[in-house]
């Protein structure tokens, strides 16, 4: 018989339990969506998009020029006094059969979003998918009740918006964005980014599938300089944009004097804040959750993470030991914590703000672990003895890196975790409900979470203040950039 030693010296691994795509049907090549049909662009660009797991193209997508955007404008121009006219019971009836043809097919848009991007296939199919298609259920809901939302006065829809996503959450951007837009009358013509279009392409087949009328929605990939040219186009009056803090402020640049409403969701570079009265083993594991998510391509990641001194090395004692059970490797295995960088561009990215890290003197700890041969891949990683003004802690990495900082009083929590130019989101942990309410309020943040991390809901609003944007998204408070409403 095995003695006591023995029995507890045994190490549990997982067995790989890997998601087949092979019920994926993907077109070898995809056309521009405008006006209800998919055509091929003017110019005839196409772009492969590729799998940053194995580097394999996905499929090979259609990116769209100045004619191209013109026409998708146009379109939208010509549909949206039919969609406005309506009833609000007959718009949400279109955005509810887009939610349930969503879930119709979520297995395959959870695979195509992780081959695609990179993520997880347990985030894709647990996160992003089924939040997809709550926002357009959520908003299915909110269609005939828009001036109850506005304290009960008369609402019209703004005309036709140009909307933006980035390429951490493909899919569910789109939604966040299209749902309340459709809700409240408008039409949209939607980018999404150049690195990961295809399962916004896929949007695009469910939408004529729900038989949403042509014209309503246009998806027109395409790079930097297409989203530039589609905010700059002249028969447009909205313009929603997520992304980077520098094409934010080039695009409020762009829009100035011209009337046109804007919604900005930049970078973050988030506090998460541990108290020593906090439930440690419960901190640890939103830290976890809080900055490794989607290997950290989060725009309120909490990638900076302030601990009370009196706790600090316990604190980062059990973190260190909690990232080395993280699994790094293929995203379509269910097992896979953290899988594939998005692209070479943002690996690089990465690669330069962690060595600057020890350049100036921060303590680098990585998770030794055996990343694959192929694909663009970045360890877990943790940075002790960080100063304020170091690059770590003060520009986004939108990458697996914490940097950790310590405190000793409340005031001095606040105002570090207020010394930045951004303003999206923040953590708080503390079993003292008093100290999170006076600490919250206290903060330059857009979101605050006690005692849980990232924890999205499409009833909730979200955005920043400073450099990380203005307007909320989500919940009633979403429907309010796409109003014109009464005075």
């Amino acid at each position: 018989m095995a003695t006591q030693e023995q029995r507890t010296s045994i190490r549990w691994d997982y067995a790989p339990a890997p998601e087949s795509p092979d019920h994926v049907r993907l077109r070898d090549s995809y056309g521009l969506f405008i006006d209800g049909e998919f055509s091929d662009p003017v110019d005839g660009t196409r772009v492969p998009s590729v799998n940053p797991v194995t580097e394999e193209v996905v499929a090979e997508v259609a990116f769209a020029g100045p004619e191209d955007l013109r026409r998708a404008v146009q379109a939208a121009r010509a549909a949206q006094p039919g969609w406005a006219a309506l009833s609000g019971l007959e718009r949400g009836k279109y955005l509810f059969r887009v939610a349930r043809l969503i879930q119709e097919r979520a297995r395959e848009l959870a695979v195509v979003e992780s081959m695609d991007g990179g993520k997880p296939i347990r985030e894709s199919r647990d996160v992003d998918v089924p939040l997809a298609a709550a926002h357009f259920f959520h908003y299915a809901g909110w269609a005939d009740k828009l001036s109850y939302g506005m304290g009960g006065r008369a609402v019209e829809p703004l005309g036709v918006a140009a909307q933006i996503v980035p390429w951490n959450f493909p899919l569910l951007m789109a939604a966040w964005k299209l749902a309340p837009a459709l809700a409240c009358g408008n039409t949209a013509v939607l980018k999404p980014a150049e690195t990961t279009p295809v399962t916004a392409l896929l949007l695009a087949e469910i939408l004529r599938e729900a038989e949403l009328p042509p014209g309503v929605v246009s998806i027109v990939p395409g790079d930097g300089a297409a989203g530039a040219a589609l905010v700059r186009q002249p028969d447009i009056d909205k313009v929603a944009f997520t992304g980077s803090t520098a094409v934010g402020k080039d695009i409020q640049g762009a829009l100035a004097g011209r009337g046109i409403s804007l919604t900005l969701e930049l970078g973050g570079k988030s506090a998460n804040i541990v108290f020593e009265d906090a439930a440690l083993d419960q901190a640890v594991e939103g830290i976890v959750n809080g900055i490794f998510f989607n290997q950290g391509h989060v725009c309120c990641a909490g990638s900076r993470l302030l601990i009370q001194e009196s706790v600090a090395e316990a604190v980062v004692g059990k973190l260190w030991d909690r990232m080395n059970r993280l699994r790094v490797g293929d995203p379509l295995d269910k097992n896979t914590d953290v899988g594939a960088i998005n692209s070479r561009e943002q690996l690089e990215r990465i690669t330069s703000l962690v060595d600057s890290g020890e350049e100036e003197g921060a303590v680098r700890r990585s998770v030794v672990c055996e990343l694959p041969s192929r694909g663009f891949w970045f360890p877990p990683t943790l940075f002790t003895d960080v100063a304020p003004a170091h690059r770590i802690a003060a520009e986004e990495i939108f990458g697996p890196v914490v940097s950790v900082l310590t405190f000793r009083t409340q005031a001095e929590a606040i105002e570090k975790a207020n010394a930045t130019p951004y303003g999206l989101a923040a953590g708080i942990w503390t079993d003292k409900g008093s100290k999170a309410f006076e600490v919250a309020s206290a903060l330059q943040a857009g979101v605050v979470w006690q005692n849980t991390y990232n924890h999205f809901d499409p009833s909730a609003a979200f955005g920043g203040y400073k450099e990380s944007g203005f307007g909320r998204e989500g919940g009633m408070a979403g429907l309010r950039p796409y109003l014109r409403v009464a005075s």
